[in-house]
């Protein structure tokens, strides 16, 4: 399924008042990790509180005990001290990656702001070497603005 394919059905989800946030949150998770063939693992980290750390919240894909990420630490640790986008297309290459499985080749981390503020992210790895592009950063940013509209 093509990223403008997507959108509607990520606005779908979104917009479901029926649903938790959480349960929303979750279901586009999957919505991402089924119709994406390079997306292996899709999540939504939230800062922890008031703590300098993340917490997973909702996610789709093998479970993982990365639940809790100190800041700075990890390619989320970092995108929560920079809030800027991170694409690593070869996560062997990064000092600083914390290993979430063997399998994982490739990961892209996007930051979620609400009213200027960098409160998570959503983290996609890939089991494929290099797979992300220009248009995975924008389709992402999306997905994130419109989650942004529910927290």
């Amino acid at each position: 399924m093509t990223f403008d394919a997507l959108k509607p059905e990520v606005n779908n989800i979104i917009t479901n008042k029926d649903l938790s946030v959480n349960a929303r949150l979750t279901k586009v998770c999957e919505l991402l990790q089924e119709n994406i063939a390079y997306y292996d693992w899709v999540g939504f980290y939230f800062k922890n509180g008031d703590k300098e750390e993340l917490k997973l919240d909702a996610y789709a894909g093998e479970p993982t005990d990365h639940t809790i990420i100190p800041f700075g630490k990890g390619i989320c640790g970092q995108v929560a001290v920079s809030n800027a986008n991170f694409v690593v297309p070869d996560v062997k290459a990064q000092d600083n990656y914390i290993a979430c499985s063997i399998f994982v080749k490739a990961e892209i981390v996007i930051p979620l702001f609400v009213n200027g503020e960098n409160i998570g992210q959503i983290d996609i790895d890939s089991h494929t070497a290099d797979p992300f592009s220009k248009e995975d950063e924008e389709f992402l940013e999306f997905v994130n603005e419109k989650v942004a509209s529910i927290l």
